[in-house]
């Protein structure tokens, strides 16, 4: 529950959302001139955000993506050439070609409604060709290992963009299921031609060529996509026909599906994930004909995230290692080896060549903006320049280990600016969400970095459920939420208070999605937080499994619905322990928020103002679980800065 469900409100509620809000005071920095959190916001550095870089097969060249905008590099670095459209329209998702003298990628038509066109580019400097204009979503072109089709993934149709996170389509009058599927479709590169290829009650989410050419592994669910990806099963689809045999159906969820250069075998991921696109567990390998999988990582302590077949008997993957990042390669027999860990954050994945000799791959951390590097694995170049000159305007971030019983965890800590150790400082504390999900060491000017710009400690725990300690950390809060992992947590934030100069009467919490409802549930056990923000929340199960359209995420983390086991939700739930709570509380929701409904954040609201417990509700109008406007994310993270600095204030 990273971000994604799917958001179905009730049609008095549009109204009610712009009533609260505009009920509202003002953000500080908006009523009466520029607050000192607003400004300290504003003044944090600018780096360039690069959405993706891809390495042609033969590793001469890369293609990256900044702001819509898609640049060629040589892998060994050098002046960039930019792909341009005479519309200027914003581009994505690039491939290349087997034969690497060509790409692939979308762009995105204006309108409220999503369409795109398909274009591919010679990389020779030629003009691009338009292959086709497609009212709906696209995605994930993928060149054919012959150059003759294209392959993509189109959800004819569609009224808003694809995914959970995205601002819901509002009900009104009579509801039916209506069901928009993502279809796997090629393009006759000879004659332009589109064709649907799988049938129109299948929603397919990831896909890969088999080298021949003639058929596909596959993702797939029937049903609705955005619910039914947690019970999605792997295929082998004939690429011509359409027809589709299932060859393995998965305990949990599963992603990346990779087909053997020899077009035998089907590497994937399977694990406990909560949310589409963020990936982690083991990986596993199954006959392309079907039979038994086979898990290559049984025992690794570690989260894959994304994998490439390197060599016909080896697999190489990037993986998040005790909150770091890794490659590492296992072969058909399971025999891992490390290749590389380090400090900052590899994206979640990278770029192999066909050999694997090189690799592309996004690098950030903390005190670094993201640039491209490409080369060996771990003898990588930096190919790109695009924040060059862009400084950290934050305190140092430690790998910070504490223990909980017999039981060691990791988060990331962020020192105050300007850090003096004869000083105390306030604490926040920053919940991910997920559960499974984990704090990395990034550039963050939004959250951490503000926050310790702002003179705070800024702290970021993985506790049990998150991933970068092997699979079995990953499940360790099944049944359990805000059980152990809240313990965790809490021994988080003594274990700083015991090592560093912290005020312990101004600690906070915040976080968004479960982050949010663990910052909800840490205020029914705790008093000790002096302020807490809780960004889309989750507060009362029983409403919540009524009212998102993912409901089939909760499954494999409760054991049942809350219809069949409403006790072990019960014992979770917030509402249930709410007259406990007594902390200042700052409630932030999207008004079509489908992951975590509005409607928890309004309850959550009701029953602290009920309760005379300081609360204060915004709801940000059109809005999904990700915001997609510049100025509601702004006043997101301004809106809880200012919270913290008025609470702790009081506390001191």
């Amino acid at each position: 529950m990273t971000s994604d469900l799917r958001f179905q409100h009730w049609p008095y509620l549009p109204s009610l959302a712009a009533l609260l809000l505009c009920l509202l005071p003002c953000a500080q920095g908006q009523a009466g001139g520029a607050s000192r959190a607003a400004t300290i916001y504003d003044s944090m550095p600018h780096a360039k955000s690069i959405a993706q870089s891809a390495i042609s097969p033969d590793g001469t060249k890369v293609a990256y993506v900044v702001s819509g905008e898609i640049s060629l590099v040589a892998a060994t670095g050098g002046a960039a050439r930019q792909i341009a459209l005479e519309s200027k329209l914003p581009l994505r998702d690039v491939s290349w070609a087997a034969d690497s003298r060509q790409i692939a990628f979308i762009a995105d038509l204006p309108g409220e409604a999503p369409a795109a066109e398909v274009w591919t580019a010679p990389v020779d400097g030629r003009a691009p060709v338009k292959r086709a204009e497609l009212r709906g979503y696209v995605a994930a072109p993928r060149f054919s290992p012959d150059g003759l089709r294209l392959a993509l993934l189109f959800t004819e149709g569609l009224p808003r963009v694809a995914g959970p996170l995205q601002p819901m389509i509002p009900l009104a009058g009579v509801i039916d299921d209506e069901i928009y599927e993502q279809r796997l479709a090629t393009i006759d590169l000879s004659t332009n031609a589109l064709k649907q290829i799988t049938p129109a009650d299948v929603y397919v989410y990831e896909y890969d060529w088999s080298p021949e050419g003639k058929e596909w592994a596959a993702i797939a669910a029937h049903g609705a996509g955005d619910a039914n990806w947690y019970v999605a099963r792997l295929y082998r689809i004939d690429a011509q026909s359409g027809k589709m045999r299932e060859i393995y159906a998965p305990k949990w969820q599963i992603a990346d599906p990779r087909v053997s250069p020899d077009g035998t075998q089907v590497a994937f991921i399977e694990g406990l994930m909560s949310d589409e696109g963020s990936t982690g567990g083991d990986i596993y390998t199954i006959s392309i004909a079907g039979g038994v999988a086979r898990n290559l990582t049984p025992d690794l302590k570690s989260s894959p995230s994304s994998l490439a077949w390197t060599a016909p008997d080896r697999i190489t993957f990037v993986q998040n290692v005790d909150g770091q990042s890794g490659l590492a390669s296992v072969s058909r027999d399971g025999a891992v080896q490390t290749l590389w860990t380090g400090e900052e954050s590899a994206g979640g994945s990278a770029s192999f060549s066909r050999d694997g000799s090189t690799t592309a791959l996004v690098r950030q951390s903390a005190s670094t903006p993201p640039e491209v590097w490409a080369g060996p694995v771990g003898h990588w170049t930096q190919i790109t320049t695009l924040n060059a000159g862009v400084k950290s305007a934050w305190g140092e971030m430690h790998n910070f280990h504490w223990m909980n019983g017999k039981l060691q965890l990791q988060g990331w800590l962020m020192l105050p600016r300007d850090f003096d150790p004869g000083k105390g400082y306030p604490l926040v504390v920053n919940v991910h969400g997920g559960p499974s999900a984990a704090c990395m060491s990034r550039w963050d000017a939004r959250t951490m970095g503000a926050e310790s710009a702002m003179g705070y400690f800024a702290f970021c725990p993985n506790p049990r459920g998150s991933y970068g300690q092997g699979e079995k950390f990953t499940q360790g809060n099944i049944k359990d939420f805000g059980g152990g992992d809240f313990r965790d947590i809490m021994a988080g934030v003594d274990a700083i208070i015991k090592h560093y100069p912290i005020d312990s009467k101004r600690v906070a919490i915040r976080g968004h999605s479960y982050g949010g409802y663990m910052t909800m549930w840490a205020e029914t056990q705790t008093h000790r937080f002096a302020a807490a923000a809780a960004g889309a929340g989750l507060s009362d199960w029983v409403s919540y499994y009524g009212l998102n359209d993912i409901d089939q995420w909760m499954i494999p983390f409760f054991g049942a619905s809350v219809y069949d086991d409403p006790a072990v939700y019960a014992k979770s739930d917030p509402m249930h322990f709410v007259k406990a709570v007594k902390t200042p509380t700052l409630i932030l929701a999207g008004e079509r928020d489908g992951e975590v409904p509005m409607e928890q954040s309004v309850e959550w609201w009701h029953a602290l103002k009920s309760m005379n417990v300081p609360v204060r509700l915004v709801v940000y109008p059109g809005e999904g679980h990700s915001f997609v406007k510049t100025a509601d994310a702004r006043d997101y993270f301004v809106r809880t800065l200012e919270w913290f600095e008025e609470w702790f204030s009081k506390a001191q």
